[in-house]
């Protein structure tokens, strides 16, 4: 498993484990299983966000 895929289902477990039933828990579960998603892409070099930085000149 690698870095993608872990982060995707820790996100998807902490959105199941807050959320407590309804439309609200299916949101909030797929809120944090994109944020899983992302990092996960960024831990494995998938995803370049040294771009998104304020300081740099453009």
């Amino acid at each position: 498993m690698n870095a993608t895929q872990t982060g995707l289902l820790a996100g998807l477990l902490l959105g199941i484990a807050g959320a407590t039933g309804g439309f609200l828990a299916f949101v909030i579960t797929l809120v944090l299983g994109a944020v899983g998603l992302l990092v996960g892409r960024v831990l494995d070099g998938e995803l370049d966000v040294s771009g998104l930085g304020r300081g740099r000149d453009r």
